[in-house]
């Protein structure tokens, strides 16, 4: 065999015979450092698919004989080792100007949420254990009781997602009869979740009232049948309709439900559970006010406005949670004990209401001060300057940012950045220069994500609210990978 070692000349190519066996490769001093790193298996498997690769590169003529020297394969095969061990889920930097940015992660959890949750990782816990009693516990128990306080419901259960509750609610109460909605209501969400799919999924007749701008009560009245085993509303969070509508609200619809001795459903999908009005936020309906207007079941999301983890909430009266939570379907759709720690700590915080805007990432980043934002604006932009001169300029500017997740979509929120343009660049290379700045932000350690607008890139700074040491720190490699 060709010793590589002793044929460095530069354009010659390599033939299959000329890789080292799989055994000289992991001989390498580098690579038994892996393998004391991370063993034997894990090494050998990267390795044999190091080689294979490159005998096919050999086979098709496209491979220099220099790329085979012994040092430069060990240091390949350790890039390929770390780059399959790193995590794929990983933290960001999120400036885009969506506080509760579906794609990343929505809700950020407070400190006395993660701080449980690693509390109850550690060792065994009672999710289904009674202390009390020493028996076998329940674990909607775990926050069935701060549900029904801060709502005021008779119980409580919770499902991994509101999509989950809103299915199972459909399932337990209605499955193979009938469910009045309006059809004004039949709206579909973020990966093509529609009410009719959800119905038919539950195994309930949708049965559609009114039409897409009114719906008045006489149509609900006039569509109740032998059939029917339940009224619907649903919250309109994200769309809305303007111009000569009409709904018939939870108060007068309560009445016509119950007058059939039929259960009254209504889906918030939100799910905010304190007034944002006083906070000068547009305003969002409160389970609690539903279930004063009458409603026999409400389900709502756990994190986003709530600012939980990923969930689905349903609160009631007794008898309509009860056969909720007796469905088989339940258990497959049950919270796991990582969520479930996490949005007990969650809902621990609603009973201290004055403290919320403070411990609540949520609702501390949606009320954040402009002039805060103005402030840490004017401390980034010279450092961030320096580092993308003298290929692109930065600018101060005023922005308009957004709650997010479906959650009051024609709302804005008055925001502060820094606005970055390529330095000399033709109309014709914009594009170019701006993609490439956003790539190497999303090549950083912890990725910086901004947003396209009018041939720039923003970077709304409402969310860097605990982050901004993390930003200065990788302005050099920005710079580097920029040079």
């Amino acid at each position: 065999m060709t010793t590589p070692e002793a044929s460095m000349v530069h354009g010659l190519k390599a033939a299959p015979k000329d890789l080292p066996s799989l055994d000289r490769l992991l001989s390498s001093p580098r690579a038994g450092e892996l393998i004391g790193q991370h063993g034997h298996q894990f090494v050998a498997k990267r390795a044999r698919a190091l080689l294979d690769g490159l005998r096919s590169s050999a086979l098709a003529g496209t491979l220099e004989l220099a790329e085979l020297a012994l040092p430069s394969l060990a240091e390949r095969l350790s890039e390929r080792c770390a780059q399959d061990l790193a995590p794929r889920m990983r933290a960001v930097i999120n400036l885009t100007g969506t506080v509760l940015h579906t794609n990343l992660g929505r809700a950020l959890l407070a400190d006395e949420a993660l701080g449980h949750v690693m509390a109850m990782m550690v060792g065994p816990n009672n999710l289904e254990f009674d202390l009390s009693t020493g028996g076998r516990g329940d674990r909607d128990s775990m926050v069935e009781a701060l549900l029904c306080e801060i709502t005021g419901a008779e119980a409580a259960t919770v499902v991994n997602n509101n999509a989950a509750a809103v299915l199972l609610s459909i399932a337990a109460l209605a499955g193979g009869r009938e469910v009045i909605v309006s059809r004004g209501e039949l709206v579909e969400i973020g990966g093509a979740f529609r009410m009719p799919d959800v119905m038919a999924a539950a195994g309930a007749r949708l049965v559609e009232v009114g039409t897409t701008n009114r719906t008045h009560a006489a149509d609900y009245e006039r569509a109740i049948g032998a059939n029917t085993a339940m009224l619907m509303k649903v919250h309109t969070s994200n769309y809305a309709i303007q111009g000569f509508t009409s709904a018939v609200d939870e108060a007068e619809l309560a009445p016509i439900a119950h007058a059939k001795g039929l259960p009254l459903v209504t889906d918030l999908g939100s799910g905010s559970l304190v007034d944002l009005a006083q906070w000068g936020l547009p305003r969002e309906p409160l389970p609690q006010e539903m279930l004063k207007a009458g409603c026999d079941v409400v389900t709502f999301s756990g994190d986003k406005l709530l600012g939980g983890p990923q969930a689905g909430l349903i609160v009631g009266s007794k008898a309509q949670i009860q056969r909720i939570r007796k469905f088989p379907m339940k258990r497959a759709l049950r919270m796991s004990k990582l969520p479930l720690a996490a949005l007990e700590a969650t809902l621990r915080l609603y009973l201290q209401p004055e403290r919320l805007a403070r411990d609540l990432p949520t609702l501390r980043l949606l009320t954040r001060p402009v002039a805060e934002i103005q402030a840490q604006a004017l401390r980034l932009q010279a450092p961030l300057a320096q580092a993308l001169s003298p290929r692109f300029v930065v600018s101060l500017s005023e922005m308009q940012g957004q709650i997010g997740s479906g959650s009051l979509p024609v709302d804005v929120l008055p925001s502060a950045g820094l606005v970055i343009a390529p330095a000399g660049t033709s109309k014709k290379g914009l594009g170019t220069a701006l993609d490439e700045l956003a790539r190497a932000l999303r090549s950083l350690p912890l990725p910086v994500l901004g947003r396209v607008q009018q041939d720039q890139l923003w970077l709304d700074l409402r969310c860097l609210d605990r982050q901004e040491a993390d930003f200065l720190a990788q302005l050099p490699a920005l710079r580097e990978a920029l040079a």
